[in-house]
């Protein structure tokens, strides 16, 4: 199993170019089962996530290629099944996303309930009562949501929670449901505008997004478009954050601040320097940082996101910082990973306290989750000596090629296959 070697300490400068935004990329690829007519993909991250969402749309139907470096093409005109494979749904939670539009599509659909990482609750019933909203009788059989209605009709939509999955598959399913409906408390991510473009672009009729009041007009068919996906805003916050803590000026090139106010602020706030330009950042922070307050809320706020990369440059800023998680109940996981290296962290409920230290020391650690993951690759670039991460399959489901990104600005960073590290 691969492990990732670092040797910390070094000071880290010069241009890392994001990614295209995996929490974009696979709704947008799930509604290319609404499509009749191809589809072209560009700026989609190479992905283990990614990846399975092709064979999870493979299974159902879709005849799908890479045509180049970030470009797919996918035809879902042909025969679609409605059953999403068990085998793979239950390795990767973004697979639920089928079930709105096969419902739209199909009428029927059967998919299993859903994994991905353990860092917390996230219920589905949330989805299913809009479903049912549509005029859909959902029920679960066999460990699978199962849906069918003879029509989809156009419905009043009030969600509990502004879930961001949620959200989007009822968006995809009201895209072909019979006459208008809205869809309220819905979330604001940029991810949410970026579906309804991609919908929009292929024939949808959909305003508000990005608003709590997201408006369906249902159509009675979706064509084709080429359509280009938004940059990943979680990884270019994971860079700015290494901006801030890595010794000396990183440039985050291709993305989008506009995606990133609450995390910019926060930085500034702990007194980082930031240089904010059209689609690049540029952060540094040589004379430290300072402790800070934070909650995670829904977009536009602190992103729950990037709670553990930010409470790395906590670790090492002066004075006392707070976290308070309240997205998801089991997301601080990585604090007793950071405890090896050194870190000062008190966790009670969903609060963490940490008090700041010098620095942090290498030391063998596990990526629990992705971000978790980002985080103790972030420790490890600044700790002295080495640290070797574990369970780094967790960090290819949403960083793509971390490691040969970090070498170029810098750090002493390699993947290691063998799981026998010699010095």
């Amino acid at each position: 199993m691969a492990k990732i070697l670092i040797r910390g300490g070094k000071p880290l400068n010069g241009s890392i170019k994001v990614s295209g935004a995996k929490n974009a990329a696979l709704p947008v690829m799930a509604a290319t089962l609404l499509s009749t007519e191809p589809v072209i993909l560009k700026n989609v991250p190479d992905l283990n996530d990614v990846n399975t969402m092709a064979r999870v749309l493979q299974a159902l139907g879709v005849k799908w290629s890479k045509i180049g470096s970030g470009e797919y093409s996918f035809d879902a005109s042909g025969d679609i099944s409605e059953e999403a494979p068990y085998e793979l749904v239950k390795t990767m939670r973004a697979s639920f996303f089928v079930m709105g539009p096969l419902l739209a599509r199909l009428k029927k659909v059967r998919v299993p309930l859903p994994g991905g990482c353990a860092i917390g609750v996230r219920p589905v019933n949330i989805h299913l009562k809009g479903f049912e909203a549509l005029g859909a009788k959902v029920s679960i059989e066999g460990g699978c949501a199962v849906a069918v209605a003879d029509r989809l009709i156009g419905n009043k939509i009030m969600l509990d929670f502004p879930s961001v999955g949620a959200t989007e598959n009822l968006m995809m399913a009201a895209a072909l449901a019979e006459g208008n409906s809205s869809i309220e408390n819905a979330a604001q991510e940029p991810e949410i505008v970026d579906l309804a473009n991609f919908l929009n672009a292929i024939g949808a009729k959909i305003t508000g997004a990005g608003s709590p009041v997201i408006k369906i007009e249902g159509v009675e068919r979706l064509g084709g478009a080429h359509y280009s996906i938004i940059p990943d805003r979680i990884e270019a916050g994971t860079f700015m954050v290494l901006g801030a803590i890595g010794g000396g000026t990183v440039k985050v090139e291709k993305c989008e601040p506009e995606h990133q106010h609450a995390l910019i602020n926060k930085l500034r706030e702990m007194g980082a320097k930031l240089e904010i330009h059209s689609d690049m950042v540029e952060v540094s922070a040589l004379d430290g940082l300072k402790g800070v307050e934070v909650k995670t809320l829904p977009f536009p706020g602190f992103p729950t996101d990037m709670q553990a990369q930010l409470m790395v440059a906590m670790c090492v800023a002066r004075g006392t910082s707070s976290i308070t998680e309240t997205i998801f109940e089991n997301r601080f996981m990585h604090v007793s990973e950071l405890a090896r290296m050194g870190a000062n962290v008190n966790t009670h409920d969903r609060t963490a306290l940490i008090h700041g230290v010098e620095l942090l020391k290498g030391a063998p650690v596990s990526a629990t989750d992705l971000r978790a993951g980002a985080a103790m690759v972030l420790a490890g670039l600044i700790a002295e000596g080495r640290t070797e991460i574990s369970q780094v399959y967790h960090i290819d489901r949403g960083y793509e090629d971390l490691v040969g990104r970090l070498k170029k600005i810098g750090a002493d960073i390699e993947r290691i296959e063998d799981p026998e590290i010699d010095e």
